[in-house]
């Protein structure tokens, strides 16, 4: 039985890293008293260490211990024998790049599938979708495969950005970009704006937070969703 949480960002501005997430963190991992960390993604190219001595402050507020995977000599073993885990984000592809090069997608997809609680943010979001193809990072390494988790049966777009009105850029907007992804590929994808996230519990996935979500389905004009919708029906 899933329990996952997948959500766009883990810090909103002004607020502190999960601040906006930790009465939900704190249920997903109510039955757990230290939690494994990968921090592979590496926002700003931090360190493993720094990024989850940053991340153990947050979770220090409701009385978890985390450990990194890369104090582990066996990523895969310490994956399988986790009671929790949390994949935060930075660079996808570095992100993916490191879970294929630790041979630990397979391992991950399963035991999560199986009822270990799972937290993304970001990138730790991006990978729960059927491939990373709809990121929003530069491609700084190239994994050996853009696929990934499969825990929803669509795509994720985090920090899903709305066109500014008014603004003088002239670049792509999210909702171009999706559009480009669907001329190759056909599952949806979720615009996840930054206040929100998807709820998974079992066959369960529903949007919570703050925002609606825009759905891009292939073919379809795109459409708004609002919180506390399910999603299982996308396909």
């Amino acid at each position: 039985m899933k329990n996952i949480i997948i959500a766009s960002t883990s810090t909103l501005y002004n607020g502190k890293p999960l601040e906006y997430l930790l009465n939900e963190i704190e249920h997903l991992f109510k039955d757990v008293s230290e939690i494994l960390f990968i921090p592979y993604a590496r926002p700003g190219g931090i360190s493993h260490d720094d990024y989850t001595n940053k991340i153990s402050d947050a979770f220090s507020k409701i009385n978890k211990t985390i450990k990194g995977i890369h104090t582990f000599k066996n990523p895969k073993q310490a994956i399988q024998e986790a009671k929790g885990i949390y994949v935060g984000g930075g660079n996808t592809f570095v992100l993916v790049n490191n879970l294929y090069k630790n041979d630990c997608i397979n391992i991950l997809k399963e035991i999560v599938t199986s009822g270990t609680p799972y937290l993304g943010t970001s990138a730790g979001s991006n990978i729960c979708g059927l491939s990373m193809g709809t990121t929003n990072d530069m491609p700084i390494v190239y994994p050996p495969s853009f696929k990934t988790l499969s825990f929803v049966p669509f795509n994720i777009n985090p920090h899903y950005l709305d066109p500014i009105e008014g603004s003088k850029h002239m670049g792509e907007t999210r909702e171009t970009r999706i559009q480009e992804f669907h001329k190759f590929n056909t599952q949806p994808v979720i615009g996840l704006r930054e206040g929100s996230y998807i709820k998974v519990s079992g066959e369960s996935i529903q949007l919570k937070g703050e925002h609606q979500a825009r759905v891009f389905e292939y073919d379809t004009e795109p459409y708004e969703i609002e919180t506390n919708t399910y999603l299982n029906e996308l396909k």
